[in-house]
Formats: C-alpha cells, sequence, structure tokens
C-alpha cells in the first residue's frame, strides 16, 4: 500500500512539474517575442528619423526659400520657376507628413506598456505586432511602384506646365521634369527598409496557428557585376 501511494505521489509530482513548465512555456515565448520587436524598432529609430526628418527639412526650407525668391523677384521667369517650385516641395513636405515612419516614437511606447501578468503581456504583444507591422507595411508602400508613378506623373505635369502653360522651350520642360525626378527618385531609393526585414524575419521565426500576423514574402533580386562578367539571381 505505501508503494503505491509513493508511486500516486511521484506521479503527481511529475505530471504538476509538466504541466508547469508547459504553463511557463508560452509566457516565455511572449516575452521573447516582445523583446525582439521591441530590439528591431529601437535600432531602426536612428536611421528611420535621419531620413524622415532629414527630407521633410528640406522640403520644408526649400519651400520657403523659394517662396521667399517668388515674393522678392521681378524677373517673370524668376517667378514662374519659384511659384512652380514651392507648390512641388510643399506637395513633397505634406507627403513626409501624411506618411511619417514612426518606429522611434513606437518603440517608445512599447517600452512603457506594463507585462507583469499574463494578459498584459499578451496586450503587449498584440500592440508591438501590430506597430511593426504597420511600419513594415508603410515602409513597403512607400518604395512600391505605385508611389513611383504618382512622383513621376507630378514630376511630369511641372515640365509640362514650364513648356505649354509658362510657354517656355521644351528643353527647359524637360530640365525642370528630370531635376524633380532627380530629388523625388534619391528620395524614394534612400528610404529605409529594415523594418520590412525585421518583420518577415519575426514572421518566419515566429508564425504559427496562433500569430496574428501574415506576411508573404516577396522575391528579392540581386544583380552582380565582376571583372568578367555579370550575374543575376532571386531569392524566395
Amino acid at each position: 500500500m505505501i508503494k503505491i501511494t509513493l508511486a500516486i505521489f511521484i506521479l503527481l509530482f511529475f505530471l504538476s512539474a509538466t504541466l508547469s513548465a508547459q504553463s511557463e512555456t508560452p509566457d516565455s515565448l511572449v516575452r521573447e517575442r516582445i523583446e525582439y520587436i521591441q530590439q528591431a524598432l529601437s535600432k531602426s529609430k536612428s536611421e528611420v528619423n535621419r531620413w524622415w526628418y532629414g527630407w521633410l527639412g528640406l522640403y520644408s526650407v526649400a519651400t520657403v526659400g523659394q517662396g521667399a525668391i517668388f515674393l522678392s523677384s521681378n524677373n517673370i521667369t524668376t517667378k514662374q520657376d519659384m511659384a512652380l517650385g514651392t507648390a512641388t516641395t510643399l506637395i513633397g513636405a505634406v507627403g513626409q507628413l501624411a506618411m511619417p515612419l514612426n518606429t522611434g516614437r513606437d518603440a517608445e511606447i512599447l517600452a512603457q506598456l506594463p507585462e507583469n501578468t499574463t494578459d498584459e503581456q499578451l496586450a503587449k504583444l498584440a500592440k508591438a505586432e501590430e506597430f511593426l507591422k504597420s511600419n513594415a507595411m508603410k515602409e513597403k508602400l512607400g518604395s512600391s511602384w505605385q508611389i513611383h508613378a504618382v512622383n513621376e506623373a507630378v514630376n511630369l505635369s511641372s515640365g509640362l506646365i514650364v513648356w505649354l502653360g509658362f510657354k517656355r522651350s521644351v528643353w527647359d520642360g524637360i530640365g525642370n521634369f528630370l531635376l524633380n525626378s532627380v530629388v523625388t527618385e534619391t528620395q524614394l531609393w534612400t528610404q529605409p527598409t529594415r523594418t520590412q526585414k525585421d518583420f518577415r524575419n519575426y514572421c518566419r521565426k515566429y508564425k504559427s496557428e496562433n500569430n496574428p500576423l501574415s506576411y508573404q514574402s516577396q522575391p528579392e533580386y540581386y544583380l552582380k557585376t565582376y571583372p568578367r562578367g555579370v550575374s543575376f539571381s532571386i531569392v524566395f
């Protein structure tokens, strides 16, 4: 009887320990995922801020400067150029404000959320995933072909206004178009993309049936040049 009782006691002890370990594992995984996102958002903060505030400042200064020249100049050609330039750089500034990248701000908000209980941890994880996904999608949209097309449509319109609207030479219109294209394409190609990679890596590492995030990986294209030729590869 004593042996049976002892065996039952040992069995219950190991069963209890097993269940306890199982209950601890999800909590530790939740904390791990929160920490992953927290670090990802924090590490991208400086790069994102330099790009976003830098271009916002550039567009804002250009808008004010060109507006001032427009008001002070008596030359009709200069006034035309400055009026059109003020309009285009203002559109650029508004675009920055309309599509902000908030990794730094979101990282600070996330760090302040409590995670003392299981419910608080799950709520914090949901908010962290929301922040990571939102910023990744903004980065993806900001470098999409649609944004390139919109920018080029604005640049083309500006060139046509110079040529046809202001009745200037076709080369003046082409020059205006090319100048604006260089600026806007530089802005788009220098936009940070780190959060997209962090989001993709997060989904690959933690995605499961209970993971609310879904992200279909996009193929990555690599073009390399060598002294004797070139190579092109696609990574899915």
